[in-house]
């Protein structure tokens, strides 16, 4: 089993940065990606960043590109996502994503991220 704790949501105002974290503990030997994904109110999931855990290859959507990075610890088993630029439509509960190489998903509770205008 693998456990996702999160932390860095609150609330800030539009122009504002958050970073939120994610330290994986437990069986992470098999880690593949690791990643950030977003729900808003009335809204469906969608991954906003991923990273590979052994290259180090990123993913963005499109709507956080060049405003969002995300980065990594391995000596912490950390995930890290920089929130720059904030926007009111950024609003939402990010969870904390891992998938292994089996293709096995382990989630976080989520931390919710709330963005004033």
């Amino acid at each position: 089993q693998v456990q996702l704790v999160e932390s860095g949501g609150g609330l800030v105002q539009a122009g504002g940065s958050l970073r939120l974290s994610c330290a994986a503990s437990g069986r992470t030997f098999s880690m593949l990606t690791m990643g950030w994904y977003r729900q808003a109110p009335g809204k469906e999931r969608e991954v906003v960043a991923r990273i590979n855990w052994s290259i180090g290859s990123t993913y963005y959507a499109n709507s956080v590109k060049g405003r969002f990075t995300i980065s990594k610890d391995n000596t912490k088993n950390t995930v890290y996502l920089q929130m720059n630029s904030l926007k009111p439509e950024d609003t939402a509960i990010y969870s904390c994503n891992l998938q292994t190489s089996s293709a096995v998903n382990y989630w976080g509770k989520g931390t919710l991220v709330t963005v004033s205008s």
